[in-house]
């Protein structure tokens, strides 16, 4: 848990483990990333080259409010027979009750954007249905974001979109969100496109205290000091690329803390200039 004046933010992980380098980020070949052993090894990268990532919700608390951010994969998902997100059956929804948060106590859910591994546990299946999970929820989705996957006719986008978007619109429990939306004094919303076109980070601020959940403008640490290095993922790499930059930018050689959404324990940390570019400072706040 990592205390944030009146805020607590907690972690919980649905799957976590090494991912080949270059399926995430083609450039990151072993040459290149070898370069960064020396400071992101143990936590970021293991023995054999591969980055180390994870998969979690991150449940923000503030007096009165729990908001729930990103809602993982989620089970029993058809995802066209493709790993490593096909039907998946993982114990995540009790893991999230025995950190103290049954889904009947979250307040907001917000997807910081609507790719598979966001917006999974949205739904559950029950009785052949799928169903909010959280059902007393309000769950935000920026209004750009939901026009664009929307509006795709791929299979894939529709098939995610059916069973993990559009039942949380039909039971009246969603709002389209301007990307700078503010939940409270203390959270709110941070454009931060080019990954999907909607796509928005979170910010924290309480009593002094400064955090930020980055979503994917950044699927792992070795973008900070490879910020060029693009995914397959980014439906706009420029712009991704671009909002990258500007996030270490501003964050670099502050006090905000910065959480990163595929970032593997310790989750939680600094950005911190070196020459020309950046280097993630895990301060081990995640306990």
């Amino acid at each position: 848990m990592i205390a944030l004046g009146r805020l607590r933010v907690s972690i919980v992980v649905e799957r976590a483990g090494p991912t080949r380098p270059t399926w995430l980020l083609p450039a990151a070949v072993p040459e290149a990333v070898e370069r960064h052993r020396g400071w992101l090894a143990p936590h970021f990268l293991d023995d054999k080259g591969r980055l180390l990532q994870s998969i979690h919700t991150f449940v923000v608390q503030a007096p009165g409010l729990t908001v729930l951010v990103d809602t993982c994969v989620g089970n029993d998902k058809d995802r066209g027979g493709r790993a490593p997100f096909h039907m998946m059956h993982t114990s995540f929804l009790e893991d999230l009750a025995a950190a103290g948060f049954p889904p009947e106590s979250v307040d907001v859910v917000v997807c910081t954007h609507l790719h598979v591994d966001h917006v999974g546990w949205n739904t559950r299946l029950d009785n052949g249905r799928w169903v909010p999970t959280f059902p007393r929820a309000r769950h935000l989705f920026a209004q750009r974001e939901w026009e664009h996957w929307s509006a795709e006719e791929g299979e894939d986008t529709r098939r995610i979109m059916a069973d993990s978007v559009k039942p949380v619109l039909d039971a009246g429990l969603a709002d389209l969100v301007e990307m700078d939306h503010r939940i409270s004094d203390e959270l709110w919303l941070e454009p931060t496109s080019g990954h999907t076109p909607g796509h928005v980070s979170v910010r924290l601020r309480s009593e002094g205290h400064e955090a930020v959940i980055t979503g994917d403008l950044m699927h792992h640490p070795i973008q900070m000091a490879e910020p060029q290095w693009e995914t397959p993922f980014d439906s706009d790499a420029e712009q991704a690329k671009k909002t990258r930059r500007a996030f270490c930018e501003r964050y670099a050689d502050t006090p905000v803390t910065v959480l990163g959404t595929h970032f593997h324990q310790p989750t939680a940390g600094h950005i911190v200039r070196h020459g020309e570019a950046w280097r993630f400072a895990a301060s081990g706040g995640n306990r």
